[in-house]
Parts: C-alpha cells; sequence; structure tokens
C-alpha cells in the first residue's frame, strides 16, 4: 500500500491532473480496506443529483461571456466617471472594478489580465507610483471572491451542505470591509503631487449609465431574484446566464454567434475539471469519514489545544499557506472536508467557518513565495517575481487586519443572515 501511495504523490509532483491523482488516492484507500470500488462510482452518481449544482456551470458561463466581453472596459469607463473625482480616485475605481468583476468570473486570474492592462497604464499616467500600482492590481485581483455570485461561495455550500443564500448574506460585510480598508489606505498613499480632477458633466454621467445599462441591473437580477423570494439560487443563475447571454450578443454584440460555441467549450472545461475533483474527492471524504479520521484528528488537536481563539489562528496559519500552494477550488475539495467537522467540534458556525476559509485562500492567493496571482501578475506586467513580492507587501498587511477582524468578530459573518436570512 505504501509503495503505490508513493507512486501516486510522485504523479502529483511531477503535475498529473488533480482529479486524475485524488481518484487514484480514493481507489487504493478503498481497495486497502477491502471495499467494493464501485462505492465510488456510487459516490460519483450521487454528486450529481445535487440540486445546488446546477448553478455552478451557469455562473461560470455568465463570468465567461462577460470576461470576452466589452464589460471590463465599459465598468472601468462607468467607474470613472463616478468614482473619478475622489481622492485617489483612480486607485478607488481599480479596487472597485475588480472586486465586481471577480465576483462575476469568479478567478482572480481573469481579473488581472483583463483588467491589469487597461488599468496600468491609467494609474501609472495619473501619478501613482510604478511599486503601487503593480500591488495594488496584484492585490485586487482576488477582492470579490465574498461577494455573491462568488463560484467558491457556491463550491463551499456544495461541499457543506450549507445555504447558498446564507453564504450570499455572511460574504457582503467582511468583502466590503476588505474593500474599504484597501480603499483608504490607497486614498493615503495616492501621488505625491496629485491631478486636478476634473468633475464629469451630468451629460457624461448620463452617457456612461446608458452605456452599461444593460449590466447595472445584474447585481439586482441575482441578490434581489433570491432574497425577494422570487427565485433559487439555481434559478437565479439560469436567469443571470440567459439574461447575459441575450444582452452580450444581441445588444451590445460584442460576442458574436459564432463565438458562443467557443465560450460554452471554455466554461464547461472548467466545470468539468471541478466536477471531477469534487467527485473524487467526495468518495475520498466519505473513506475518511468511515475510517473516523475527522473524529481520531479532532481529539488529537482538542489534547493539544483547548482553546477556541488558538485554534482560530492556527487555522489561518495552516489555510494561509495552502492557499499559496493551491487554487481555491483544489483547496476547498481536499481541505475542507477535514477541517469542517474539527471546527464544528469548537463550535464554530459553518457560514462563519466558510468567510473565514474563502479569505485566507483569497489572500494566500497574494502570499510570497508560491501566490498564484503573483507569479499572473508578473507574467502580466513583464516584472520580476521579487518585485511583485515587494509591491504587494503593504497591501498585504491591510488583508492581514481585516482577516483578524473576520475571524474573531463573527456577527459580521451572521448578522444579515439574522436579518434577512
Amino acid at each position: 500500500m505504501i509503495i503505490p501511495n508513493l507512486i501516486t504523490v510522485l504523479f502529483a509532483l511531477l503535475g498529473s491532473p488533480l482529479f486524475i491523482v485524488i481518484s487514484a488516492l480514493a481507489l487504493l484507500a478503498f481497495h486497502s480496506v477491502g471495499i467494493d470500488l464501485s462505492v465510488i462510482v456510487i459516490e460519483m452518481s450521487r454528486l450529481a443529483d445535487t440540486p445546488l449544482l446546477v448553478s455552478l456551470p451557469l455562473f461560470i458561463f455568465a463570468g465567461t461571456l462577460l470576461s470576452e466581453s466589452g464589460t471590463p472596459r465599459r465598468m472601468l469607463k462607468l467607474s470613472e466617471l463616478l468614482l473619478g473625482w475622489m481622492p485617489g480616485g483612480l486607485a478607488v475605481v481599480s479596487l472597485t472594478v475588480c472586486a465586481v468583476f471577480t465576483a462575476f468570473t469568479g478567478a482572480s486570474g481573469v481579473t488581472i489580465v483583463a483588467l491589469g492592462g487597461l488599468l496600468l497604464p491609467a494609474l501609472l499616467k495619473d501619478g501613482y507610483t510604478d511599486r503601487f500600482s503593480i500591488g495594488l492590481l496584484t492585490s485586487s485581483g482576488s477582492l470579490g471572491l465574498l461577494f455573491p455570485p462568488s463560484l467558491p461561495l457556491i463550491l463551499y455550500g456544495v461541499i457543506s451542505e450549507s445555504r447558498i443564500d446564507h453564504l450570499f448574506l455572511a460574504g457582503i460585510l467582511p468583502g466590503v470591509l476588505m474593500l474599504l480598508l484597501l480603499i483608504v489606505y490607497s486614498m493615503f498613499k495616492g501621488p505625491v503631487r496629485p491631478k486636478k480632477k476634473a468633475r464629469y458633466s451630468g451629460r457624461e454621467i448620463f452617457s456612461g449609465l446608458s452605456e452599461s445599462a444593460w449590466e447595472i441591473p445584474l447585481p439586482i437580477i441575482i441578490l434581489g431574484g433570491i432574497y425577494g423570494g422570487f427565485l433559487l439560487a439555481s434559478e437565479a443563475a439560469a436567469v443571470t446566464a440567459l439574461y447575459v447571454l441575450i444582452i452580450e450578443t444581441f445588444i451590445y454584440k460584442d460576442i458574436s454567434i459564432s463565438q458562443i460555441p467557443k465560450i460554452v467549450g471554455k466554461s464547461m472545461m472548467l466545470f468539468g475539471g471541478i466536477l471531477v475533483i469534487l467527485a473524487a474527492s467526495r468518495a475520498t471524504t466519505n473513506f475518511l469519514v468511515d475510517q473516523e479520521v475527522p473524529v481520531h484528528l479532532f481529539h488529537f488537536i482538542r489534547n493539544h489545544i483547548s482553546d477556541r481563539y488558538t485554534f482560530l489562528l492556527l487555522l489561518n496559519v495552516f489555510l494561509l499557506i495552502v492557499g499559496c500552494m493551491l487554487d481555491i477550488f483544489s483547496a476547498l475539495v481536499l481541505i475542507l472536508p477535514l477541517i469542517l467537522p474539527i471546527a464544528k467540534g469548537y463550535g464554530i458556525d459553518p457560514i462563519h467557518l466558510g468567510i473565514i476559509f474563502l479569505t485566507n485562500l483569497q489572500i494566500g492567493y497574494n502570499s510570497p513565495p508560491l501566490g498564484l496571482d503573483l507569479f499572473l501578475a508578473s507574467y502580466r506586467f513583464e516584472r520580476p517575481i521579487i518585485e511583485l513580492y515587494r509591491a504587494s507587501l503593504p497591501f498585504l498587511a491591510v488583508l492581514y487586519i481585516t482577516l483578524a477582524i473576520v475571524t474573531y468578530v463573527p456577527w459580521l459573518s451572521t448578522i444579515l443572515i439574522r436579518l434577512w436570512g
């Protein structure tokens, strides 16, 4: 049993697809205790019956359409018209646009690639230093992952069997806090000799609003539909996907009919990878539960850590390391099934845990030495990775402060649920 496991780990280190590695571990685990391997296929088929799972491919498709269209340009123009007059206006615009765009696309790499080329020259032209501009854009690449309809929030709900609408509510205040703290820092760190900001006329603002008129209602459709009691999460995903398809194809005409099959293929490849990983991970998780691994792990941790707050501190350190090494989707399916029962043993609300989990992982994306956003930004901006490390550190300090508040002030994640959940 040891030799096959070592071979599996070797394949993982050599870059084999994650679903192959996880599936192989599941097969080896069940075979080692003499359980019929058909149980894995049964678990995979059970996953297909999960009602919430249908929202994932639909939101992925909608996010891919938005990233391939002229939405980033229109969002940037509108934000500049509405917020550009403020102190540190363009930095505020950059943070806001990146957060909203990431919330819909669900992948910070897409945000850096799609918006980085537009925002970096604008920030430099506006008088911001090169280091500040690069650090800002790198750190804001994963800023919107706590805002609905974030794909990691949905995936967390599927794995933990938590309500998606509650998770959407829980992420709003922590996400806004993170955004506001970064905005305040950016205002104080603006250009030494800022340009005189021109106030735009009412006609220019109306023109910008008119140009984005079909995209502005998107958050209202999702949140209003779900919390108004008109739509379930899966229904809101279907309405969103159809709405985005219509406006981008037939109204804005950014995407031609001939491009749709390619976009469908691109988005479904992403969903297919998530689905296979999730299915294989679910089988492995059930094996661990059957063998009472989480129970033994909980008792071991409980014997050494009796204090809930110490556990949360160590959990944050662990998840930051995980966030550096794995993408968010992989970290969710691999780590969450082990952490969830232990956290419940310490009396931590699964919804609050979800916000802690995703906050750590999105900060891990920006943390040296292996954060994924650092490498994507290094490639996109053509800068040495060491330069990205230095540029991101001040923004990371702000994000760590936010993480501490989110972790130790649980009502920030739960108060909206109590009011409207």
